[in-house]
């Protein structure tokens, strides 16, 4: 299979270096360009379209078909895009711990109350449009089945979020021509939205009409903490 996998926020293509390793030991081809926003010296004003821009710039340079698309988490905005962009290139998305987007309705608005002004209030502690998690939220409600020495030192290697794309709403005009191949990879121990009423399974992830379900153990930040079972749960979500 031919993988495109593509980051959340916060992250960068590299940080997908542990699955792709497992991926190709497999005999697939995978491919991890980083989102807008998020590469070295990027404006931090920067939208939706501006985040997809590069990722879709890089499947069309490198002339990349019959490609499976995986989004993590915000990534499923992402991955919602280019899919309805450029729907001829592509032959299922797997959403990963990801968002499903609604039309009209940005990553802000599917957070519980709490959550939402806590975003808007780290965005004005930093004041120049990132927004920072700050490490107790990563190590709690993200990285929670790691070591404390593993989420330390994937922590320091996170990039600042463009707060405008946290905020901008979704455009999903267009999803009709998208081929209805889908898969949902959930993991049992995400929790960087709380369980319960406000998960993205099953809240976002029906949106999907009829989807493939691919449950797995781990948390937010699995794709890390576990590469190798990611990879083989990618493969079961990718495959025909």
């Amino acid at each position: 299979m031919r993988f495109v996998l593509v980051h959340g926020a916060w992250h960068f293509g590299e940080l997908w270096e542990p699955v792709r390793g497992y991926l190709e030991a497999a005999g697939h081809e995978v491919h991890t360009p980083t989102a807008g926003g998020l590469r070295a010296g990027d404006d931090m004003d920067v939208d939706l379209r501006g985040s997809v821009a590069p990722i879709a710039a890089y499947i069309r340079e490198h002339d990349l078909t019959n490609c499976v698309l995986v989004g993590h988490s915000w990534g499923g905005y992402l991955i919602s895009r280019i899919a309805i962009d450029l729907p001829e290139r592509l032959r299922r998305l797997v959403y990963f711990a990801a968002y499903v987007p609604r039309h009209g309705n940005s990553l802000a608005d599917e957070l519980p109350p709490h959550l939402r002004s806590a975003l808007g209030a780290l965005a004005e502690q930093a004041g120049d449009g990132s927004v920072v998690i700050p490490f107790h939220m990563w190590r709690e409600h993200f990285f929670s089945d790691g070591t404390i020495e593993h989420a330390w030192e994937i922590y320091e290697k996170l990039r600042p979020q463009p707060y405008r794309t946290l905020v901008d709403k979704a455009d999903m005009t267009g999803w009709e021509r998208v081929p209805p191949a889908f898969s949902y990879i959930n993991p049992s121990e995400d929790n960087d939205i709380p369980q319960g009423e406000w998960a993205r399974h099953p809240r976002l992830s029906s949106r999907l009409g009829v989807f493939r379900l691919v449950g797995m153990p781990g948390s937010h930040e699995v794709l890390l903490t576990n590469p190798e079972l990611t990879a083989q749960k990618l493969i079961e979500a990718g495959r025909e």
